[in-house]
């Protein structure tokens, strides 16, 4: 790690957040590639176990699990009890710089095992740099974000469906898929 935790020199840096001991380090999209270098090579976080992409469509937004007690829903007070939501989070949610985040699950495999998360920000149609030369492991990883969420890798050797068929349209974990499915056909019907 860095001298006190500080993660100033990792390329395009935006924003370092250490909670619940866990570290992430987020940056902008333009300095992906520059700075998993710097926390491979630099750092020492020689292994990338997961790539997660989350889609914040709608965050921020009424309606978006977390709110109770407010006169939304032609409720005066209190909650809902007919409408979904988490309980605990009284809160608003703080708006997201973009729709998708990308993150990349790091582990600085040695003698003081470490782990760490690499955190960028995408829109709707922007695309990712690949990081396969950087860590191998993320081939994988990157067809699952572009076949299950739609984020396009530049630069991946292979971009292509890994777990859906080739011809499945849309791209199923994002929030604004479809929901809906096959009706159900019984073995009396023909």
């Amino acid at each position: 790690m860095s001298s006190g935790g500080l993660w100033a020199d990792v390329p395009g840096l935006v924003e370092m957040r250490d909670l619940k001991d866990e570290v992430t380090v987020v940056v902008e999209i333009g300095e992906l590639t520059e700075a998993a270098l710097h926390l491979r090579d630099q750092e020492g976080f020689n292994f990338l176990s997961d790539i997660t992409a989350v889609d914040y469509l709608g965050w921020g937004e009424v309606g978006v699990s977390g709110y109770i007690g407010t006169g939304t829903n032609n409720i005066a007070a209190g909650r809902n009890l007919n409408s979904p939501m988490t309980q605990g989070l009284q809160v608003v949610p703080l708006p997201k710089p973009k729709r998708f985040a990308i993150n990349y699950h790091l582990l600085s495999v040695s003698d003081s095992p470490r782990r760490l998360r690499l955190q960028t920000w995408v829109d709707e149609g922007e695309p990712v740099p690949t990081v396969i030369e950087i860590w191998p492991t993320a081939d994988f990883h990157e067809r699952e974000a572009y076949d299950l969420m739609g984020i396009a890798i530049t630069g991946h050797p292979n971009m292509k469906r890994i777990l859906l068929d080739d011809d499945w349209e849309g791209h199923p974990l994002r929030k604004d898929y479809p929901i809906g499915g096959e009706p159900v056909r019984f073995s009396e019907e023909r």
